[in-house]
């Protein structure tokens, strides 16, 4: 007798659900703990760690093999792959017929057993024996927890049935299966989930707006789970009076009516008689009225699922919002329609159309008729209306601009001309949740808003119908319009009231106070109302009105600030290029602006056009406002910063250090901006290789700012990474990891993971990790970071490929020296286009690859690029700069593995007297030369000379990098 208790986590595609509870129940039942795949698991929880997790806890994985479960893009896949490659133990069994062809060549070789076409005892019996394995001596098989009693399905409506084992339901008439339903998984599960809460009548409302997909939802839900019910019937329950009438219909099937009763005695009938049943589904469809609805909800021991508009179902049913698609369940759907469509493409026109089902379905519909993607999503923008009026999706009522025209038409009809007019005016600001305190701060200013402005409940009012004609969605302190039927509303509005509209939305605009847009604790404020300015129609209606134009300067300030560079570029040029006309290009709102978009220039590292508009906005102030002007201060400020990004550091040097003299005098020694020159010359100083200077000014600006801005403000921050950074350079190592790791943790708490800021600190970390030899966590942190970078400031940002490049190193550290080469090489092929040849980052990136090609005894083109390497650091950075001294010393390292010790030996004895004037005795790069020449000397035979290396004077006289070479 088997008595051993197991947990199994059970793998299985979405539309197997009614198996998976089968296989569950039945492995329950025989005594073992049993893990539903994801969908066991709660919204949010990353799924990979989890499955992770599930497989090592779980003594095995019972395979639910199926069509499903091998289509593409399914996670089912990464589960059985992970459990392959754990080597852990998988149960395969068949739910279905499969041919050869439809089971992945990894898992071809493996038995499964089938239990599709069995019945209930011999499909458990299959079960179980490929669960523990065939025991023919034992005669029939105990399981822990079994009883012998055989559980009755109808006395237990909670135990599952087998699917296979029955086909529809007895009393049926919903319509055909969708073949083209997609996605939806979660919300399937949650409605599945909710509907077997409990024993007696479970009521679930599925609620949404227009075209987001109830129906298909509340249709595949039949149809997935028909082998659980005995009786299924579908109402069409838009007009309430009107059910007595679909209930004598089922009567009538169910042999229960009465001719000479009446509906409605027919229909409470029907009630008492669904009290005394099991396994029934009843699915009213398009509920719009709950009041008048409750009265015929059955109870007993079944289930009613309502779709609706309306979200007011409070104390009838539970509840569950629909929301649009998963931008993840967009691209599946668009991609298996338009097959030839690219993931970029697909993703572009999900976003466009605001991932709403209906409107997805709509537009391949179109597309696949021969329209251009180009084409029409510029009809999307010029022509929502008619564009949206074209449809042949057969399983939607109508098109959704018909949807949206129809509930617009009821809102009218109904008498809410306050939700009307609410409406218009939503539909002419952004997609975004509008914040309802920005309405009723302005609502003495809006004019085309009817009614009472003293009333206190008009905006409840006014929510409430929209709500439930699902034209929006309402929360406690906002509400929102989907983007598509704001677009439908635009169109149906009259010119006049549009203009009129306009104004209003000024009004709104201008009541948000969302405080300093350089303030963390400001941003969620800020993002709101960004996300509204920026949306076209709305940036094109407010982009001229003065007295929006300190918002709007604002608003590029915050993008900057909680960085959003590219948005700030955006909006910043097309403010610049709207009031440059209209004002001037010496206008204070212009300079401003300018500002603004040099530095987003500046983040997004496309230096040259920072240093055009900076250079030119430097020129204006000094003439307009003064050279001691805190503005004109600002802009040689980020002119030098930008230069130093260049690698033009002593040009950067002089400007910043004239900045900060005349700071000093204009503003103070402790003024922000004072501090931030400080902070900015130490940084030049520490690229220019003078680290006690530059790290004196670091622990002295960090000290000011601790006490006067506390230690979580940006500015705070900054400066502790710049003395790490710092520190880290003068290979301090274990003191500037303690403060990285400081800082990034507050860099992620303030600022949030994705932040530039956060992830420059995260990738300081990373390579003080390596440093300190712990490789495999700077490489997790490297392709962290360096696929961060890549999403947030794009692929040839100077960033990301820095980090690029301090992965390949980790890797070549590690021994992968394939791919570290491969990598190095993208890197120095980009830096060269991006940031020219003699860029710093770019001969970092060189130098490194020669290394590489160096360890891999690739000797001769080693030399050669070190060659050039040197060549231009010394033009570039000096000959006695850090970074040059490094690529001396490597270049000595190369000629003595070629054995040109003479030569390597009189370059290491250069270094050597360099880095003791540079660097000090005492520094790890001193005494890291000190041992290769040691070494290089000894190998020569000149054993004495290496012996006396460090007791004698080293000549400090300067000799020059560059002497012929014999």
């Amino acid at each position: 007798m088997i008595d051993i208790t197991q947990r199994f986590f059970v793998s299985y595609a979405g539309p197997d659900r009614a198996w998976a509870e089968w296989v569950g129940w039945q492995l329950k039942r025989a005594g073992h703990d049993v893990e539903l795949d994801r969908w066991d698991w709660h919204t949010g929880d990353d799924f990979v760690q989890r499955m992770n997790l599930a497989l090592g806890r779980a003594d095995a994985m019972v395979a639910l093999f199926s069509r499903n479960y091998f289509a593409a893009g399914r996670w089912t896949q990464e589960e059985w792959s992970a459990a392959v490659a754990k080597r852990g133990r998988l149960v395969p069994v068949a739910i279905e017929p499969l041919a050869d062809d439809d089971i992945p060549a990894l898992l071809a070789g493996r038995l499964y057993r089938d239990l599709h076409g069995l019945d209930e005892t011999t499909a458990t019996a299959a079960l179980l024996e490929a669960v523990h394995g065939p025991n023919p001596s034992a005669g029939p098989v105990a399981f822990p927890g079994a009883t012998s009693t055989h559980l009755d399905t109808e006395r237990d409506p909670q135990r599952p049935r087998l699917p296979s084992s029955v086909g529809l339901p007895e009393v049926w008439n919903v319509r055909r299966r969708n073949p083209d339903f997609s996605g939806r998984e979660a919300d399937m599960v949650r409605l599945r989930n909710g509907l077997l809460t409990g024993h007696q009548a479970v009521v679930q409302a599925l609620h949404g707006m227009g075209g987001i997909g109830k129906t298909q939802i509340a249709l595949e839900y039949a149809h997935r789970f028909a082998s659980q019910y005995d009786l299924v019937w579908w109402v069409d329950a838009e007009q309430a009076n009107q059910l007595p009438v679909r209930y004598t219909e089922l009567a009538d099937r169910l042999g229960t009516s009465k001719s000479d009763a009446g509906t409605e005695a027919n229909a409470r009938s029907l009630l008492q008689h669904l009290r005394t049943r099991h396994r029934w589904l009843l699915i009213l469809d398009n509920a719009e009225q709950p009041d008048q609805i409750e009265p015929w909800l059955p109870e007993g021991v079944g289930h009613v699922l309502i779709t609706s508009r309306d979200p007011d179902w409070h104390g009838i049913a539970h509840q569950s919002d629909l929301g649009v698609f998963t931008r993840a369940d967009s691209l599946a759907y668009i991609q298996a329609r338009i097959p030839a469509i690219t993931t970029e493409q697909a993703d572009l026109l999900a976003q466009d159309l605001g991932d709403l089902p209906l409107a997805l379905a709509q537009a391949a519909g179109v597309l696949r008729s021969g329209m251009t993607l180009d084409r029409y999503r510029q009809l999307l923008t010029t022509n929502t209306a008619r564009l949206l009026q074209e449809s042949d999706v057969r399983d939607y009522p109508a098109p959704l601009a018909a949807t949206v025209n129809i509930a617009v038409t009821r809102l009218m009809d109904d008498g809410h001309p306050d939700a009307t007019a609410l409406l218009r005016l939503g539909a002419f600001l952004g997609p975004e949740p509008i914040p309802t305190a920005w309405l009723e701060t302005a609502r003495f200013r809006l004019a085309t808003i009817p009614g009472d402005p003293d009333d206190p409940m008009w905006l409840r009012n006014a929510l409430q119908p929209l709500s439930r004609f699902g034209l929006a969605r309402t929360d406690v302190n906002a509400f929102q319009i989907h983007r598509l039927t704001q677009a439908i509303v635009r169109t149906e509005t009259s010119p006049d009231l549009a203009a009129a509209i306009c104004d209003d939305v000024i009004a709104v605009l201008m009541a948000a106070n969302p405080g300093d847009p350089q303030s963390p604790a400001d941003w969620s404020v800020w993002a709101s109302l960004t996300a509204h300015l920026t949306i076209p129609h709305v940036s094109t209606a407010v982009i001229d009105r003065p007295e929006l134009h300190p918002t709007l300067s604002k608003a590029v300030d915050f993008l900057l600030s909680s960085g959003q560079p590219r948005a700030a570029q955006d909006l910043g040029a097309a403010l610049h290029q709207v009031w440059s006309i209209d004002l001037g290009l010496d206008h204070p709102d212009v300079l401003t602006c300018a500002q603004y978009l040099g530095h987003a220039s500046a983040d997004l590292g496309e230096y040259a056009k920072a240093r055009s508009v900076i250079e030119d906005l430097f020129a204006r102030r000094c003439r307009v406002l003064g050279e001691d002007h805190p503005d004109t201060l600002q802009s040689a400020n980020n002119l030098a910063n930008t230069l130093g990004a260049m690698g033009e550091y002593a040009e950067a040097r002089r400007i910043q250090e004239d900045v900060l003299a005349r700071r000093r005098r204009v503003l103070g020694e402790d003024h922000p901006g004072t501090l931030e020159s400080v902070s900015n010359l130490a940084s030049m100083l520490r690229e220019s290789g003078e680290y006690a200077e530059a790290r004196r000014m670091q622990e002295d600006v960090l000290a000011r700012c601790r006490p006067v801005l506390g230690e979580d403000h940006p500015d705070t921050l900054q400066s502790a990474n710049n003395l790490a950074t710092t520190l880290s350079a003068m290979e301090e190592y274990a003191e500037a990891r303690r403060m990285q790791e400081d800082v990034l943790a507050r860099r992620r708490r303030v600022l949030g993971e994705d932040h530039p800021n956060s992830l420059t600190s995260a990738n300081n970390l990373a390579n003080s990790l390596r440093e300190s030899r712990e490789y495999a966590e700077a490489r997790r942190m490297h392709e962290y970071v360096v696929a961060h970078r890549r999403r947030v400031l794009g692929e040839d940002h100077p960033d990301t490929l820095a980090s690029a490049g301090n992965l390949a190193a980790t890797l070549s550290a590690m021994g992968e020296n394939a791919e570290a080469r491969r990598m190095q090489e993208d890197v120095l092929a980009r830096c060269r286009r991006v940031l020219g040849e003699d860029h710093p980052s770019t001969l970092t990136s060189a130098g490194n690859l020669a290394s590489m090609l160096r360890e891999s005894g690739e000797y001769a083109e080693a030399r050669r690029m070190q060659e050039d390497v040197l060549a231009r650091r010394c033009r570039v950075l000096g000959e006695d700069h850090p970074d040059t001294l490094i690529a001396a010393g490597n270049l000595a390292n190369t000629l003595n593995a070629l054995r040109r010790r003479p030569e390597a030996v009189e370059l290491l004895k250069d270094v050597h007297a360099r880095c003791l004037r540079v660097l000090g005795e005492k520094h790890p790069g001193t005494a890291r030369v000190t041992r290769n020449l040691t070494a290089a000397l000894t190998a020569m035979g000149r054993t004495y000379e290496a012996q006396q290396l460090t007791s004698r004077k080293v000549d400090k006289g300067k000799r020059r990098f560059g002497r012929k070479r014999r």
